[in-house]
């Protein structure tokens, strides 16, 4: 049963990694999972926070650094070091299949820490802002799927480490968002839709 499974994964893999393969994707893809590439668009988050909510903004700032402190910590540190899945672009036995678009690393591959991490930052501000900004729903659900499919093209991720690193991503974003839901009420008192 579970070779099963890790056959339909890697069927799954390829479809994405080399089916998907054009000129295009090779270009923008590897720049999609870069954490660079968001560099200005947290700086200018935290600006905005900051700067449209005052001290409530400080603690969204706060809030979203946990959040991502929480998901990392979980996915890098507690399901990686135990499950140790080894990276598709790793595998003595499968990666002559891969197209390798970027450096392959050496940690291993379940969950997603890319995946976990961004989708636990989406669910977070989704939960703090769908009701302030009618585009934050579909924004953030589409950044953070851009960036986690993003990591089986470039052959450092199977699709199972990706939907489970989604899935641990989102129940800690709706955790935490929740949790500042209960502590700072008056946040979600004013709201807009």
């Amino acid at each position: 049963m579970i070779q099963q499974l890790v056959h339909i994964d890697q069927e799954i893999f390829l479809a994405i990694n080399q089916g998907l393969s054009n000129p295009v994707f090779d270009w923008l893809l590897p720049i999609l999972r870069n954490p660079y590439t968001w560099a200005p668009l947290y700086l200018f988050l935290i600006i905005f926070f900051i700067k449209t909510y005052g001290k409530t903004g400080i603690l969204i700032v706060a809030m979203t650094l946990v959040t991502f402190g929480i998901s990392d910590g979980i996915s890098s540190h507690l399901i990686k070091k135990t499950v140790k899945r080894i990276r598709p672009c790793n595998d003595v036995e499968f990666k002559e299949n891969v197209n390798i678009r970027v450096r392959c690393g050496s940690g291993f591959s379940f969950t997603s820490s890319h995946a976990a991490n961004h989708f636990s930052l989406a669910f977070f501000w989704i939960v703090l802002f769908r009701r302030r900004w009618k585009h934050a729903l579909w924004l953030c659900i589409t950044w953070a799927t851009l960036i986690s499919v993003s990591q089986i093209y470039v052959g450092v991720h199977y699709p199972f480490d990706v939907f489970c690193g989604s899935a641990l991503g989102i129940l800690v974003g709706l955790a935490t968002g929740y949790l500042f839901k209960r502590f700072v009420p008056s946040f979600f008192k004013t709201e807009h839709v």
